[in-house]
């Protein structure tokens, strides 16, 4: 990879892992469906606007089934599953289990696009698994029916972007980073607005909701899909999303730290197992 790469997957994992403490504060007074859908409609207008300014050419009439897709499976369904389980579920588990994205991308790429699934990159995967599974049954909440559907909830949306990533590889190449981060947001989140409409908010609405689902919105699912479409497209989706891999220890620090959410040292031993993953992973062979 290089640097400017690099400096693309640390500040995706500086931002993304800071999405889950916005996501974990707005469930509870907005709810999980305007939680998703105010931060896909800003994200999207903002992006749109951009689009303008830049005189970049999506080609809506051209992709918009393209950008729809992409839209419902890497943003509205993802940004809908873990905001439900940010019901149950503290911020720094939310980080940990999205390290299950590149883990089944990895697996995608190898049977779809011949990706070489070498020895260090499996190394990399099982470490991984095993740093999840010690957070998600070390941490300090206690295993419930409520908590296992949550887990499930979120496993769920990182199988949704890796299906995402793997046909973004496949299928658009041709596709303007930029454009696909924009209309993706914007026609899928317009789509969320009928069905958030039926829905009541469940608490007060202040300045604060405001500027979180600000930051969440132009931040991180602005800026950050800007940053993520472009790595997809120049270091391929397994690559990218080993992104997930570097987010656990700054969302542990993120939970602690903003919510008071407590750390455990099996926690931490987890944390560093996903690490170890992450490094494997980017050492990975490359496409056969």
């Amino acid at each position: 990879m290089r640097a400017a790469d690099v400096a693309r997957l640390l500040a995706l994992a500086a931002i993304w892992s800071l999405s889950f403490v916005f996501v974990r504060v707005l469930v509870p007074s907005l709810g999980p469906l305007w939680t998703t859908t105010l931060r896909m409609v800003v994200a999207g207008i903002a992006l749109v606007a951009w689009l303008a300014l830049t005189g970049t050419r999506g080609e809506l009439r051209e992709h918009w089934r393209a950008y729809l897709f992409v839209g419902l499976v890497n943003c509205a369904a993802p940004f809908l599953l873990f905001a439900w389980a940010a019901l149950t579920l503290p911020a720094s588990y939310l980080v940990v289990l999205n390290t299950g994205a590149p883990m089944m991308a990895a697996v995608g790429a190898a049977l779809l696009f011949g990706e070489r699934f070498t020895a260090v990159k499996a190394a990399g995967l099982a470490a991984g698994a095993a740093g999840v599974a010690l957070v998600s049954g070390a941490g300090p909440i206690v295993p419930t029916p409520e908590v296992a559907a949550a887990v499930g909830a979120s496993l769920l949306a990182c199988a949704c972007y890796a299906w995402a990533g793997l046909w973004l590889k496949a299928r658009g190449r041709g596709l303007a980073p930029v454009a696909v981060a924009a209309w993706s947001q914007a026609l899928a989140g317009m789509l969320l607005v009928p069905a958030a409409a039926t829905t009541s908010v469940t608490g007060p609405i202040d300045a604060a909701v405001a500027a979180n689902v600000l930051a969440l919105a132009l931040v991180c699912s602005g800026v950050a899909y800007l940053l993520y479409y472009r790595l997809i497209h120049d270091v391929g989706p397994t690559r990218a999303m080993s992104v997930t891999f570097l987010m656990p220890p700054l969302g542990l620090l993120w939970g602690a730290a903003f919510l008071g959410e407590r750390v455990t040292f099996a926690m931490l031993a987890g944390v560093a197992l996903v690490v170890v993953g992450t490094a494997a992973i980017l050492r990975g062979g490359r496409p056969a």
